[in-house]
This record gives structure tokens, sequence and C-alpha cells, in this order.
């Protein structure tokens, strides 16, 4: 004979059995949402400047103008710092940052709309200007 005390458990246990909907893991929102702000569901290169501008003031923490690879940390590779870097003085002023931002733009602007949409920044190109502007 099965106790009440036995039901409740079982009942427990097959509710505990029961498969639990996956549940989405806390996603960042998306740049589009957060930089948009003409609304239109792209990023044009004005949204994109203005986000770089902010970002590289952030990382811009010793107030000299520049940003060096140690401020920068992961958000530029050597090779790609370097290249980004023309005078060759080891840092990045905000303008050799923005050109860089605007060089990732242009290569992520696959058709040349003077936009990003959401699958161009999941390109290569698209996936390292994310990494200057959030």
């Amino acid at each position: 004979m099965v106790s009440k005390f036995q039901m409740i458990a079982l009942g427990a246990g097959l509710c505990l059995a029961a498969p639990i909907a996956a549940q989405p893991a806390f996603a960042a929102p998306s740049p589009i949402k957060t930089l948009d702000t003409d609304n239109d569901g792209t990023l044009d290169i004005a949204e994109v400047n203005k986000a770089a501008a902010a970002v590289f003031d952030k990382l811009e923490k010793d107030n000299d103008g520049t940003v060096d690879r140690k401020e920068v940390g992961a958000r530029i590779g050597k090779k790609e710092f370097s290249a980004a870097d023309p005078d060759d003085d080891k840092t990045l002023t905000k303008e050799e940052y923005l050109a860089l931002v605007g060089k990732l733009f242009k290569a992520a602007d696959k058709d040349d709309e003077g936009t990003l949409d959401a699958k161009e920044l999941k390109s290569k190109a698209g996936k390292a200007l994310l990494k200057l502007i959030r």
C-alpha cells in the first residue's frame, strides 16, 4: 500500500523529471537596438562613429589623447593595431581609431548601402567593428 506521503513524493518527482522548456541565456541587447538613434533598423556611419568615439573616450584612461595596446586590450589584435597606427608611435589617436572603425564599416557594408543590418554585423568585419563600438 502506498502512503499519502509516498504519493506526494512520487508526484513531485514526476514534476521534476518533466522536461523544462529551454530558457535562452541572458543575451545582451542587439547593437542595432542600442545604437540605432534614427530607429531605421540599421546602423549608419554617424551612429557607428558616435558609439566608437564614446568607447575611445572610455578606454583612454590616462588623458593623453591616445590609446595604446594595453588600453584597447583584446578589442584590436596586434597586427590590426599596427596597421591602424600610420605614424608608428604605438598609440592610436581618436582620429586613427575612427579611421579603423570606418575601414571595418566599409568592409562590413557588403551591399554598399551606407548602413549595416544585423546580417552584415555578423560578418568577420562586422564582428571586429562591434568590438570597437561596444
